[in-house]
């Protein structure tokens, strides 16, 4: 078996380079004939791999998003295939868990220790795979395998991410691009929020860059088929498009983002704390400040390369940004190529002449040169160093610089580190330089670290992309500071293990977040200390918060999140925290010179990556070839290893909006139930536990015929179909052809409509929510009064209202003799909740009673187990039953998949012992309801 796997992230190492493959068991090179180009191409495209099922199950508790992929995919080709899975995550998430399922063959992905002299090999490898795939924002992740032919593959990625507020809205994003039109394709999207849900809203597809992405971007309003339900603190989104909905977006299968947006109330100006076990979280935005002044050098790369499109983009949005500062805001532009050029020698008010003035500059800048990165981010701090140091300036200010290029530095100082080196020394802490790059060409790294180490923030904008709007959007989320050097105190003797508590500035619409650990899980009151600059004034807010113990579900997040070697689930206030403090760790890792202390904080970001099963630069993930049995693999990591979240981790309850794991432990497969049933060709059987009497009997149905076992709609609400196929008779038998039953189908109308269809292979439940569990996985689901136990490979059990149950048996060939099919056996283990006016093939004995009324001399009393007659003696016993007088012979029959042998009365004439005709018996198809008994049995019976 041959497999590749890629991982991506959003810090300069992956996990495994594109080009590096590794093998498990043998594998085998195949040489072929020479086949023309055209018949290439049309066993290429017939040939296709299947994805049948695409699912994406995301729960948010508290701004901390557990996220899990499910992909299942069909080699329908004759031959073993490559299989390729891609999914693009947020830049910002940490991959958690990777399981890859080939046919039967599990393999588990393994968080390790990454060796340091892999990282400059594997960084190479990421940033060109980035380059050439990445979206905004976003890594790729690819797997991929060779698939058996006529066999299948199951993908399962888990990530998590701590959401990021920006201008007033957290957003989630879900990247829907399964390549193809998919017949089951879900995303689901869970918000559990204590302090209040508000301003949910689920935008338009948003279009990929990429060539042939959705189209739904310019619709108004949600996805279609998109359902959003809500209450205070919890709602539930689920997106679910049919194919033809799909088809409607994209032909090819590349839907696009799925984008969620919301916030959440706030009342205290202190923030909001929330605290779990022994760790807490504190969410700090406040609102109602009057802004602060700030001082901005906006910086533009006009070198030749920014010529066309990009250069005139970024001046059409500058003209708008111009337009938006404040009066009390001063403002230069400086204009950089292999010259420095700046439009005044020190920074303006904002007054009309200036921003037409300014204006005026930057139209007339035109694109020449090379890229002198350096000179021009020294000539604009020099700029601001001088403002604030000539001016008397009785308002406390912000200094910023906005930096934008296209291109690597040419000109003037092109050495990385000199260039971090003089920005760092010339800014002083005293500048924030906000940095944005443009195109494939832009040195991202240098704009990242410039930014990481001045109090900053970057962003990176594809070439395909509207530089103008991006520059806006970056710019509208800093326009407004409302605080400068925040600093945020508690108590040592009380908090221990704080991620960073000083913060240089607060923006409107921003949040800043700490998370840490409470060293008394008893305190019932946390201290909490804020001192910031305002415009006017210092700021000194003091608190004592209640901390009482929060009752947010751990069990929701227990099925989401691996648990690695059994240990217990750590609640979700502990992985944000572990989250937090990771990217702390990286980011001051990036940012030391000092090779000493860079391999502290390597080793100790690592050991907590391990802890917590975070894929980061300094861990990677192998993949190893499981011997676990899929239950195990079921009970480890909390979620079904063929069907992904959907099966596992979500309410079947509909409109109560209770978040939680339906599964319960697996049924035990061993089981007793009640002898009447119809399995095999199918053989019938009717038990009567009053007069100790058994009686069999068989129909010759038609392959395709609809049977209806059960019927008691009008009563109880419950209905039981089965659909038959065909196979050839076996040779010198005395019958044409076999019947089995491939489909049963279960439909339920009380108190709420649900139906079951049930194939040997899979279990459809559709009870408001659809659920599709696979028959080899032992798993107990419950919706609406109805539980569905599946047994693996063995049996599944329906309980309905805990008064009526059915059992299907599962008939599975390994090779399968012409006459064989794989089929279900349907028994039934309880009937206390069907009416007396109960009817069907199997229905209609289910309240009567039956007894013998004539027997053959040498017949003993007990007509259970009658003696052997001798073979020239024929009986002439009669049954009666619902007014039939039927003559039946003593027979043997096997049940319950042969290992149990009963004796029966066997009626050779089926249609003397029922009621109305065989046609009386068909249904339309198999969710038919209704029923109609004429008189007389005809066909078949």
């Amino acid at each position: 078996m041959l497999l590749l796997l890629a991982l991506c992230w959003g810090l300069p190492l992956c996990a495994g380079a594109p080009g590096e493959a590794q093998n498990w068991g043998d594998t085998s090179e195949q040489v072929g004939l020479r086949v023309p180009r055209q018949l290439r191409l049309l066993q290429r495209l017939k040939t296709k791999p299947l994805m049948t099922e695409f699912s994406v199950k995301s729960t948010i508790i508290s701004r901390y998003a557990f996220t899990t992929v499910s992909c299942r995919m069909l080699n329908r080709a004759s031959e073993d295939q490559e299989i390729e899975f891609l999914m693009q995550i947020p830049a910002a998430a940490f991959i958690t868990n990777f399981t890859m399922l080939i046919g039967d063959t599990v393999y588990q992905g393994e968080i390790t220790e990454r060796e340091k002299k892999n990282g400059n090999k594997v960084k190479e490898e990421r940033n060109k795979t980035t380059e050439d795939n990445g979206e905004k924002g976003t890594e790729t992740f690819r797997a991929s395998g060779v698939i058996p032919s006529k066999d299948k593959a199951v993908f399962l990625l888990s990530y998590e991410e701590l959401l990021q507020r920006r201008l007033g809205k957290y957003e989630h994003v879900i990247s829907v691009r399964p390549q193809q039109l998919v017949g089951r394709l879900t995303v689901e999207v869970n918000i559990l929020e204590s302090s209040g849900i508000k301003s949910l809203e689920v935008l338009p597809l948003h279009n990929s860059r990429q060539k042939g992405s959705g189209r739904a971007e310019d619709d108004a309003g949600p996805p279609p088929s998109t359902v959003i339900n809500q209450n205070e603190t919890f709602a539930k989104v689920i997106f679910k498009p049919s194919v033809v909905q799909q088809a409607r977006i994209a032909q090819n299968g590349v839907l696009g983002d799925f984008i969620i947006r919301y916030d959440v109330n706030r009342e205290q100006n202190i923030g909001d704390i929330q605290v779990l076990n022994e760790y807490f979280v504190h969410y700090f935005a406040p609102k109602d400040l009057p802004p602060l002044p700030k001082n901005v050098v906006f910086v533009l790369d006009s070198s030749a390369s920014m010529v066309g499109t990009k250069l005139r983009q970024t001046k059409d949005a500058l003209f708008r940004i111009l337009h938006d500062l404040r009066p009390q805001d001063r403002f230069n532009i400086i204009g950089f190529s292999n010259r420095i050029k700046v439009w005044k020698d020190h920074l303006v008010s904002v007054t009309p002449n200036n921003i037409r003035d300014g204006k005026v500059y930057i139209h007339h800048m035109s694109p020449t040169g090379g890229t002198d990165i350096n000179g021009a981010l020294q000539r604009g701090i020099r700029l601001l160093n001088n403002y604030v140091a000539h001016n008397d300036i009785e308002d406390r200010t912000v200094s910023l610089i906005i930096f934008l290029t296209d291109g690597k530095p040419t000109v003037g100082e092109t050495h990385t580190l000199k260039i971090l080196n003089n920005t760092k020394e010339a800014a002083r802490g005293q500048i924030c330089i906000f940095t944005i790059g443009i195109g494939n060409d832009v040195d991202f790294k240098l704009l990242e670290k410039l930014s990481l180490e001045n109090c900053g923030l970057t962003r990176r904008v594809h070439e395909e992309e509207d530089a103008g709007s991006q520059l806006i959007g970056f710019y509208d989320e800093i326009r407004t500071p409302l605080l400068s050097d925040i600093h945020i105190n508690y108590p040592p003797s009380s908090v221990e293990q704080a991620t960073r508590t000083f913060f240089p500035n607060y923006f409107n619409g921003s949040e800043i977040i700490i998370a840490g650990k409470l060293m008394d899980k008893k305190i019932d009151r946390l201290h909490v200390e804020v001192r910031a600059s305002n415009s006017k004034k210092f700021v000194i807010l003091k608190t004592d918060v209640p901390v009482g113990p929060q009752k947010v579900g751990n069990d929701v997040i227990g099925s989401i999140r691996p648990n690695g070697d059994g240990e217990k689930d750590p609640n979700h206030l502990e992985r944000l925290w572990s989250y937090l403090t990771v990217k702390e760790l990286l980011n001051s890792w990036l940012q030391n010179d000092d090779e000493q202390e860079k391999e502290r904080l390597r080793q100790k970001a690592q050991a907590l990556a391990m802890n917590s099963h975070f894929l980061t630069p300094f861990t990677s993930m192998k993949l190893k070839k499981s011997t676990l049995q899929t239950r195990k693999l079921e009970d480890s990591y909390g979620m079904s290893a063929a069907t992904g979240p959907e099966t596992v981790v979500q309410s079947l309850q509909g409109s109560n909006l209770q978040p939680g794991s339906t599964l319960k432990k697996p049924y035990n497969p061993r089981i007793k139930v009640s002898r009447t049933s119809a399995d095999g060709d199918p053989h019938f059987v009717v038990d009567f536990p009053l007069s100790k009497l058994t009686v069999c009997f068989n129909i010759d149905g038609q392959p395709g015929d609809i049977l209806r076992l059960v019927s008691d709609h009008a009563d109880s609400g419950v209905t039981v179909n089965g659909a038959l196929i065909g196979a050839p008779a076996p040779p010198n038998g005395h019958k044409k052809q076999r019947t089995y039953f491939r489909t049963i189908t279960i439909l339920v109308n009380k108190p709420e409509r649900s139906y079951l269809e049930i194939t040997p292979h899979r279990v459809i439940l559709d009870g408001g929510d659809r659920l599709v569990l696979p028959c080899n996985q032992s798993m107990v689901v419950e919706s609406r009064g109805l539980e569905v136990s599946v047994s693996a490979n063995a049996n599944v059990t329906v309980t309905i209202q805990g008064t009526i149950a059915f059992v299907i048996l599962i008939h599975l060939y390994k090779k399968p003799a012409p006459y064989q099919r794989d089929h279900l056996g349907f028994y039934i283990s309880s009937s206390k909740g069907l009416s007396g006016n109960c009817h069907g093939l199997l229905g209609q004995f289910l309240n009567q009673d039956a007894r013998l009324t004539e027997e053959p001399d040498r017949l003993s009393r007990n007509t259970t187990s009658p003696p052997f007659p001798k073979a020239d003696e024929k009986s002439e016993t009669v049954l009666k039953v619902k007014g039939h007088q039927v003559p039946v012979v003593w027979k043997q029959r096997k049940i319950y998949n042969g290992e149990e042998q009963i004796d029966c009365w066997f009626a050779r004439n089926a249609a003397q012992l029922l009621d109305g005709e065989y046609k009386d018996y068909l249904a339309a198809h198999p969710f038919d309801s209704e029923t109609t008994f004429g008189l007389g049995l005809t066909k078949g019976l």
